[in-house]
């Protein structure tokens, strides 16, 4: 494996740290970040990265042709036209998630890619760095469910108001609930059900605790469904503070002969750590550790941008999951605060 060069655009997420450490480990090499204005997660990332300088133009990263791939997590309504400006200039592109906040945007990104060849990924990071969910389609391919037939995806995140910017509660800027948290779980119904298509039947968003930020969806949920399986999602910003970390997130994967549930960084029946995974089948009921497992996308991805192949994730199934998100998004029922 060829470790890559890399830029930073936009740091306007603390998802930035993640894809960057990942990266790092593998023997990647940053030459330099620029993020416009001074955005909260500045600071921790010069704490995490202090030899990594900043560029005062982001032509300086874009125009350097040892640079392989750009970095960013952007404002989410800036990410598409940050990553198509990156991919014009001869850069491959993991982007946080959202990829993008409109259908519009969309199609941009795809005909970038179709005219110029480059690759557009996004780092999933509920699926691409929760060893957990490795560890899980290790069981569903052994055949230990037998053939799944559903998932249930929950997404709670705590809102952590005083910590968030003017755009978190700007619907335009994040693109919605269901654009910015379920597009994990939207990614994690097509892997696990092996889809690669399905249709919305229903979805929500609302406010029913924040009703002073009238841009602000502190719930939404999906119903979809593809010839392969069935799925519902459920996210939300109600995380209580009384709960050692951000969220209780979870994943339910149920088969023909049984079900696997992650609960991906706590256990609250008490057991210590994360990457819980717990599977029950005709003869089998047992917690399983799976912290241990590894974390594929990275190496695949490097691999992919050195030999130009797939095998991260297909540029079909990342264009899908954020069409999937956005379309729920756009057809969404609103209610509470949102009427």
């Amino acid at each position: 494996m060829k470790p890559l060069t890399l830029g930073v655009i936009g740091i306007d997420h603390r998802h930035i740290f993640g894809q960057l450490e990942k990266m790092q480990a593998l023997g990647c090499i940053c030459k330099g970040w620029w993020t416009q204005g001074e955005p909260q997660p500045v600071e921790g990332f010069i704490k995490r990265f202090p030899d990594v300088p900043r560029v005062a133009d982001r032509d300086v990263l874009l125009n350097d042709p040892e640079i392989d791939m750009i970095l960013m997590a952007d404002i989410p309504l800036r990410r598409a036209d940050r990553a198509i400006e990156a991919m014009r200039a001869g850069k491959d592109v993991m982007t946080d998630k959202p990829g993008c906040t409109t259908l519009a945007q969309l199609d941009g990104i795809k005909a970038c890619v179709g005219k110029t060849g480059r690759i557009w990924s996004i780092d999933f990071s509920e699926r691409f760095e929760v060893p957990a969910v490795t560890k899980a389609a290790e069981l569903v391919a052994e055949g230990l469910i037998g053939e799944v037939i559903q998932t249930v995806g929950l997404g709670p995140h705590r809102l952590n108001r005083p910590s968030r910017p003017d755009w978190f509660f700007d619907e335009a800027s994040y693109g919605g609930i269901l654009t910015d948290i379920a597009s994990h779980q939207v990614d994690q119904f097509l892997f696990f059900t092996g889809s690669t298509d399905a249709e919305i039947v229903t979805a929500s968003v609302g406010n029913f605790a924040n009703k002073a930020n009238k841009g602000l969806q502190d719930f939404g949920e999906i119903l979809l469904r593809s010839e392969k399986g069935q799925g519902y999602i459920r996210v939300d910003w109600y995380t209580p503070d009384g709960l050692p970390t951000w969220g209780d997130g979870r994943l339910t994967i149920l088969g023909t002969e049984g079900y696997i549930e992650l609960r991906k960084y706590v256990d609250v029946a008490g057991r210590d750590g994360t990457n819980h995974v717990i599977l029950v089948n005709g003869e089998r009921c047992e917690h399983i550790d799976g912290s241990d497992a590894p974390l594929p996308y990275f190496e695949h991805l490097i691999n992919d941008v050195n030999n130009r192949t797939d095998t991260a994730m297909t540029q079909a199934h990342c264009f899908k999951v954020m069409e999937l998100a956005l379309q729920a998004q756009a057809k969404a029922t609103r209610l509470g605060a949102l009427k």
